[in-house]
């Protein structure tokens, strides 16, 4: 089949700069959802037509191909002059034996499901609309029926009193025996309110003709909503959203609140998953069997394993947390991070490419960056590793069983022997040998007589 989507529109009410079709839903253009859904029909021929926004609609578009999949193709329509226009620039780029499903960058959440069910109601000779029956259907073309039979399609500033009362919508979604499209395309007119050419005209023009006209109903409402406005936009990001988070439940996982949980992207989940409320995942992010969350953590692009425990307020990027790990509350994991098994990071400590063996700790206020660290070690409060000299990143390595007292700087390169102790507030700049207390700081003194300054007064 050929899939035609219309992408073309300014999007005045967005008051953005932005091309509507490029605002993100769940992290990633509303365009892509589209894209993505459509690409699960396999079709032979995809189409985008775009028409606002310069280069950028092609420029994401050409991010979306890979070869592994159908790759798109893309059509320019200036000016735009509706939908049947838009469509119209499509026909040098479709297949004519294959039927033509026509589909609205701006309308994100119509399901697989729905589309499949559209297309076995249309065969290869039919034409099948998505519509959807809707309590207050203001602004929205009607279906007129017939005896039952769908006998044309219009829109609310031409219709009737009597039409306006029709709650049957709709959706602009709809599939086409494609040698049929053409010729009603090149019959369609403009003597409308809009002055322009609408798609849903060919609707009459297929009744006249003999070719059945069919209808098929998405599983909700919110399967044919489109975006309008960034009110619109919002109500369509939560109504996803909960979509996510009723699949997470579905599969056991516990959600302290459905409502407040934000996934842009691919959240994989364990058995006995804990999730608390206002995290964020983006990416694709995996978390293990017993894992718990706490309350506002992000995590991105990362890997939890089973038993690990994040505390609030966790900023996790791009990094692996090993099994029973505590994370946490206020800490950073960022890129190149891993850690083993049972490993502690506690309030205010920021790791980044580094790795950190079983059953060691960093409980407090430090900075362990470019840096291996072996297992049962502890590090002091205030531990920063000074990995960078202001041009070139070094590395340190933390033998086994060590203990950094707090306070320390080590100035990479540097290496910590297995079972060494720093003393509190030690710098390092040689290697600290094996199994001995190596020691850096001031010797103390007490200043006889001394006398702190007092305010003089004026």
């Amino acid at each position: 089949m050929n899939v035609v989507i219309l992408a073309a529109g300014m999007g005045k009410r967005m008051q953005s700069a932005l091309p509507k079709v490029l605002h993100p839903l769940a992290g990633k253009p509303l365009l892509a959802h589209v894209i993505d859904t459509a690409r699960g029909l396999s079709p032979s021929k995809l189409c985008v037509i775009y028409g606002h926004g310069g280069a950028a609609v092609p420029e994401m578009v050409a991010k979306q191909n890979n070869g592994t999949r159908t790759s798109i193709d893309t059509a320019l329509q200036q000016p735009q002059l509706g939908t049947g226009h838009a469509v119209m620039q499509a026909l040098p780029q479709i297949d004519e034996d294959a039927p033509t499903l026509v589909l609205y960058g701006d309308v994100p959440l119509t399901t697989l499901d729905s589309l499949q069910r559209l297309v076995a109601a249309a065969g290869t000779d039919k034409l099948a609309i998505l519509t959807v029956e809707q309590q207050n259907p203001f602004g929205l073309g009607r279906i007129v029926r017939e005896g039952g039979q769908i006998v044309r399609i219009v829109e609310e500033k031409d219709a009737t009193p009597e039409e306006r009362a029709i709650r049957e919508i709709n959706s602009g979604i709809m599939m086409m025996p494609t040698r049929h499209l053409k010729q009603w395309l090149s019959s369609l007119q403009n003597n409308n309110a809009q002055g322009e050419y609408y798609l849903t005209d060919i609707v009459a023009r297929a009744v006249a003709d003999g070719v059945p006209v069919v209808s098929a109903q998405p599983s909700g409402e919110w399967e044919v909503a489109g975006v309008n406005s960034k009110v619109q936009l919002a109500e369509l990001e939560r109504r996803h959203q909960l979509n996510l988070a009723n699949a997470l439940l579905e599969k056991g996982v516990t959600l302290m609140d459905p409502a407040r949980i934000d996934i842009r992207g691919e959240l994989v989940c364990g058995r006995d998953v804990t999730i608390d409320v206002g995290c964020v995942f983006e990416g694709k992010v995996e978390l293990a069997d017993g894992v718990t969350v706490g309350a506002h953590t992000v995590i991105v692009n990362a890997k939890v394993a089973a038993g690990a425990q994040i505390k609030p307020f966790c900023h996790i990027e791009d990094a692996v947390v090993g099994a029973k790990s505590v994370i946490g509350p206020y800490a950073r994991l960022r890129p190149g991070t891993e850690l083993a098994e049972d490993v502690h990071i506690g309030n205010f400590v920021e790791i980044k490419n580094s790795q950190i063996a079983a059953h060691s700790k960093a409980n407090h206020l430090a900075y362990i960056g470019d840096a291996t660290v072996g297992s049962r070690v502890n590090i002091g409060a205030g531990t920063i590793t000074c990995n960078y000299d202001g041009a070139n990143k070094f590395r340190t390595v933390i033998g086994d069983d060590a203990f950094i007292g707090s306070d320390s700087q080590l100035v990479a390169p540097v290496t910590v022997g297995a079972g060494a102790t720093l003393g509190a507030g030690t710098t390092l700049t040689k290697d600290a040998p094996a199994g001995q207390l190596t020691i850096s700081r001031a010797k103390q003194m007490t200043i006889e007589g001394w006398k702190r300054p007092v305010k003089v007064k004026k």
